[in-house]
């Protein structure tokens, strides 16, 4: 028992140093916008445009990234992923122009793309099924911590030293991460990294009937549901990102300081919840109810502080519980896509419905732009709850689609 804990704990902490990783890059040229913006005379919708292609190409990677998964094995994609986002680093630390800062930036959004197919699969072939919960929990976490860490880390480096300096720092810190990942391989290797080593790896079928048989999941009903569901919490997320803070300022008057710290608070209550969440996911295999309570609860928070009715102090609190009620449905929602995925496709399945989280992320910006730009702050705050509502219904769906064995129905991948 007591080396099945201690198995479980290094695979989640070397699983969500890499997720953290991944979240860290997210940010990794948001911050020093900026520095970029002066050194290469560029307008705020050419920086935008970093970002856009980032999550266009990460969303189109990682819907195709899980098939590789799946046949290749978890801890190679990831190798492959790390690796990708430190050579990301080091172009964009060398950029001389626009051109280059752009292919950068998809190098970077190619990284990120495996994550979520390799991270999720590696979890759930080699944690035990009763840690799942707490494995999920931790995941969840790391990723915020990465969101935490980018302006943290990079910030300073630039005020100090200059922005390819701190883009030179992301690439060590990518490739010490996967340094760390290399000397733990063993820990980390699935069944289809170990049938690729013995020269098993792919499928035995002919090629047409194993390639019709890899997509029999995208037939079932439940997937799309997922993949709706993952898509509307991501514009959530990303109105909370990105206009959260300026909304308070317009709506309460709030300082920026205040403002800033709201965003703060949101993520931090984000993270607690989901630690308590993963004690509640392993606790029911009704995740839906879960995932419902709390996106019920953030949504209500969001619509009081939509109302401008509350202290201006009393928004900033109103924050975090809005992040401690999405937090809380983190792990219930991936441990409900696992219910969801049919055996032996869990890279496949993950990569396509979290394929929704950056095609999310891409459209919210803009989304929620129009919305302030027409001086519309409290509609950004009725728009996160509108999709938090929407994402538990669709939660709801999935887990009785599921509950009534329609997955089970499907063709076995």
């Amino acid at each position: 028992m007591q080396s099945d804990f201690r198995r479980d704990a290094q695979v989640i902490g070397l699983e969500g140093l890499a997720h953290a990783i991944s979240h860290f890059f997210h940010l990794i040229l948001a911050p020093l916008f900026p520095w970029i913006k002066e050194a290469f005379g560029l307008s705020y919708a050419e920086l935008g445009l970093l970002m856009t292609l980032f999550f266009a190409v990460s969303g189109i990677g990682q819907a195709s990234s899980g098939f590789v998964v799946d046949r290749i094995g978890a801890r190679s994609v990831l190798f492959f992923g790390v690796g990708c986002l430190g050579l990301s680093a080091l172009v964009l630390a060398a950029s001389p122009n626009y051109a280059v800062l752009m292919l950068g930036s998809m190098l970077a959004g190619l990284g990120n793309s495996v994550f979520h197919p390799a991270c999720f699969t590696l979890l759930n072939q080699r944690v035990s099924p009763a840690r799942l919960g707490h494995a999920f929990s931790v995941h969840g976490v790391t990723g915020n911590l990465g969101w935490a860490a980018a302006p943290v880390v990079l910030v300073p480096l630039a005020g100090l030293f200059g922005w390819r300096v701190a883009l030179l720092a992301a690439a060590g810190i990518a490739f010490a991460v996967l340094a760390l990942l290399l000397l733990n391989r063993e820990s980390l290797a699935t069944e289809q990294d170990v049938r690729s080593l013995e020269g098993k790896g792919g499928q035995q079928a002919h090629p047409a009937s194993g390639r019709a048989h890899a997509l029999a999941f995208m037939r079932l009903p439940a997937i799309w549901m997922c993949f709706a569901f993952f898509l509307i919490t991501a514009l959530a997320i990303g109105g909370v990102q990105s206009f959260s803070a300026t909304s308070l300022r317009e709506l309460y008057g709030v300082s920026l300081a205040a403002a800033t710290t709201a965003y703060t608070a949101y993520m931090l209550a984000s993270a607690a919840g989901m630690i308590w969440g993963g004690f509640l996911a392993a606790k029911t295999t009704r995740h839906e109810r879960t995932i419902a309570i709390g996106f019920a609860a953030s949504g209500f928070f969001a619509f009081l502080i939509a109302s401008g009715l509350v202290a201006p102090l009393v928004s900033v609190a109103l924050m975090a519980a809005v992040g401690f009620g999405a937090g809380i449905a983190g792990p219930s929602r991936d441990l409900l896509i696992r219910a969801a995925a049919p055996k032996n496709a869990t890279g496949r399945v993950y990569g396509v419905v979290y394929s929704g989280i950056d095609i999310g992320l891409a459209v919210a910006p803009l989304l929620f732009g129009a919305l302030m730009d027409g001086s519309h702050p409290a509609w950004v705050f009725i728009g996160i709850g509108v999709f938090q509502c929407m994402a538990l219904l669709t939660a709801i769906g999935v887990g009785t689609n599921t509950a009534s064995k329609t997955v089970k129905a499907g063709v076995a991948a």
